[in-house]
């Protein structure tokens, strides 16, 4: 059969690749000149590896991306253990240098050494966490909100000091409407050992598209759709090639492309099937002239956040042990800061320091339309405040003299999806109303957060749907 594959990211790619493995003819349709979606990576001639537009990790039991690469031969993933931390505030007048604290919380041990719980609030946050982790799904997750659920669980304290602060981070004014069951994912998937790909996430992208070229997949890059049309059981796709100095990736500035995607469109562009990738409202948008508009309504009481991220290129880290540091201080309006090269070697990065910052955010907050001067403008107080010291760079931002070497911002549009219980009602599944036309996107991670291991087991799952075996 003649298959329709949009999106090239992970899901979209693996999809690709398992019905090519069954004899399928598949064309893989993506926007953007880069494959591999939210994992795409770029490369600065000075550095070896590639580097995440957003950050990204594996856990040590993200078992379908780990059975996926030795299902394609790919060897190159490896873990180890970094520090993660919060930092807190703190009001002692003696340390007028030091307002905050930073501290680990990897273990039990750093539980029972932070300073801001009384011992019986670390005992009971503890026992939670364990039930957490042990505990199998339970349907009382989904009938509370995660704020009700922690501060009943754990105490007002215990939610006061470690979690309400994250809450608002990552969720914004959705933060109280956020369902128990995102708390349970979270605890119950996080490992001490953390998961990369020597060469950076772009390199098994790129080994992915060698499989599928081998697959005979066409996979046709920088490729705009813009129509579907449905006739006599076949679906018609109607788009066009961007012309590059028109695209709007920003991405493309600092994108090192390795691979050569096979383009032959053909005089074809009817298939049997389509399988959508996209995100939920982009889906919506393309299809609103084939489904029913009570199905695609739904979708619309989905509410979501973009993800913006700032990577800053430095000579010394922001960081000086922790990998991951959870922003736990309204005084600091960022989200989290993640130090990568306190997880990899700066040698692959030109001998250089590589730090992201991250935030979710609403698409008309401040934050998202600023330009990146104005960005790296507003961060820097707040660094120092983290650093306690100026961070060189080699130019001059607004009145700031800052060390900065390079610095990259990317924006993500409904990149984090509310986990309410509206999302519980109007979330997509495989089917659709029409035939032979699936979903597998990530919103249907739930109630797990986003990552590729995921999105590797949807695009296994929609290949495995009983179409593809007639």
């Amino acid at each position: 059969m003649r298959v329709a594959v949009f999106g090239g990211g992970i899901t979209g790619l693996t999809a690709s690749y398992f019905l090519g493995k069954k004899g399928h003819q598949i064309t893989l349709f993506e926007k953007e000149k880069v494959l591999g979606g939210l994992a795409a990576g770029f490369k600065q001639p000075n550095w070896d590896w590639y580097l995440e537009y957003t950050y990204h990790h594996l856990f040590a039991n993200d078992n379908d991306i780990l059975d996926f690469a030795r299902e394609i031969g790919f060897n190159k993933i490896f873990f180890k253990a970094p520090e993660t931390a919060s930092i807190f505030e703190i009001s002692n007048p003696n340390l007028k240098s030091k307002n905050f604290l930073i501290h680990p919380l990897d273990n039990p041990i750093d539980l029972l050494r932070f300073p801001f719980l009384s011992l019986t609030d670390k005992l009971r946050a503890g026992i939670i966490l364990a039930f957490l982790k042990l505990s199998p799904f339970f349907p009382f997750y989904e009938k509370q909100t995660a704020e009700e659920f922690l501060k009943k669980t754990m105490g007002e304290k215990v939610w006061s000091e470690l979690w309400q602060e994250l809450f608002r981070k990552k969720f914004g004014d959705y933060a109280e409407i956020v369902l128990a069951s995102f708390i349970w994912a979270r605890i119950k998937k996080r490992t001490k050992n953390l998961g990369y790909v020597e060469g950076g996430f772009q390199t098994l992208i790129n080994y992915i598209v060698d499989e599928l070229r081998s697959l005979r997949v066409n996979v046709l890059t920088n490729y705009e759709i813009r129509e579907i049309k449905k006739r006599e059981g076949k679906y018609e796709i109607i788009g066009h090639f961007e012309r590059s100095e028109k695209s709007s990736d920003r991405r493309e500035r600092n994108a090192s492309l390795d691979f050569s995607p096979r383009r032959n469109v053909g005089t074809r562009n009817d298939y049997d099937i389509v399988i959508s990738t996209l995100p939920t409202p982009a889906m919506t948008k393309l299809t609103n002239n084939i489904f029913p508009k009570k199905y695609l309504d739904k979708f619309s009481k989905i509410k979501y956040l973009h993800a913006l991220t700032l990577i800053l290129e430095t000579k010394e880290p922001l960081l000086e042990k922790t990998y991951w540091l959870n922003v736990s201080t309204p005084k600091i309006p960022i989200m989290g800061i993640v130090q990568h090269t306190n997880f990899m070697n700066k040698k692959n990065y030109g001998g250089n320091h590589i730090a992201y910052l991250g935030w979710y955010l609403k698409k008309e907050d401040k934050l998202m339309q600023m330009k990146d001067e104005e960005l790296l403008d507003y961060v820097m107080p707040y660094l120092n405040k983290i650093t306690n010291n100026q961070i060189p760079r080699n130019k001059q931002v607004s009145n700031h003299q800052l060390p900065i070497i390079n610095s990259y911002i990317f924006r993500a549009p409904f990149a984090q999806p509310i986990f309410d219980k509206e999302f519980l009602k109007n979330k997509p599944d495989f089917k659709t109303p029409l035939k032979n036309f699936y979903i597998a996107n990530l919103d249907m991670t739930y109630p797990y957060d986003r990552g590729i291991n995921y999105a590797v087991k949807l695009g296994k799952q929609v290949a495995g749907m009983p179409a593809f075996n007639d």
